[in-house]
């Protein structure tokens, strides 16, 4: 993962940046050893897009009408440990309401395949209705927190049998509220979300430690004090 050190860190940290360029939260697994486990937690922290794990999204004309047809790749799902059903998908479409999908549009045809009505049938707009479902429909969030671009597995430096998740992306409270992350050792690198998550305190303590890990990174070391 790339972070932002030196100077450009330094004064992402001195400024109190809100927004800052590589927000990253370091969270504990509470089972550290197994690598299904995590992968479990990673599946409910990180972003799932509909486009990720739809086998395809297509278009069908049929003389008694038209739909977009979706077919989940089950066994993608399954090796990522998505704990995702069908009617997940279709509750996460439903909910996204730049869509305008209503409950009477959405077909469950099987546990795999989902058809979808435009929701203008009219001669004139069904086609364009028709392509505004399919652009849109691939960017439905259907697992995992919105906040959350990535998370990764990562061996521990001190012991090779234990893992620990990198998370990018903000949303320090909801990781620490994942079932699986144990939440009194996860912590972030955005000083800001830190404050308003844990308190004043956490946030004094997050800026010495961000200030003494940026300085170490290039070899050089501050007493806590002078900080």
């Amino acid at each position: 993962m790339n972070v932002t050190l030196g100077v450009p860190r330094i004064k992402e940290i001195i400024n109190a940046t809100k927004d800052i360029s590589t927000p990253i939260i370091s969270a504990k697994l509470v089972n550290e050893v197994d690598v299904i486990s995590a992968r479990i937690v990673k599946g409910r922290i990180e972003k799932t897009l509909l486009g990720d794990i739809a086998a395809f999204i297509k278009e069908v004309y049929t003389p008694k009408g038209c739909y977009i047809g979706i077919e989940l790749d089950l066994p993608c799902i399954e090796a990522l440990k998505l704990e995702l059903s069908i009617q997940d998908v279709v509750d996460a479409i439903i909910g996204t309401s730049k869509l305008k999908v209503k409950e009477r549009h959405v077909e469950l045809v099987d546990e795999r395949t989902i058809h979808i009505q435009p929701f203008d049938v009219s001669r004139e707009n069904m086609y364009f209705s028709m392509q505004q479902l399919k652009n849109n429909l691939p960017a439905v969030i259907v697992k995992g927190i919105p906040t959350i671009v990535r998370a990764v597995i990562s061996k521990k430096e001190k012991d090779p049998n234990a893992h620990q998740l990198f998370v990018e992306g903000n949303g320090l409270r909801q990781v620490m509220a994942t079932p699986g992350i144990d939440p009194r050792h996860t912590t972030s690198n955005h000083i800001m979300e830190i404050e308003a998550v844990l308190g004043i305190e956490a946030a004094r303590q997050s800026i010495i430690n961000e200030i003494q890990y940026t300085m170490k990174s290039h070899g050089m070391s501050i007493d806590n004090r002078h900080i």
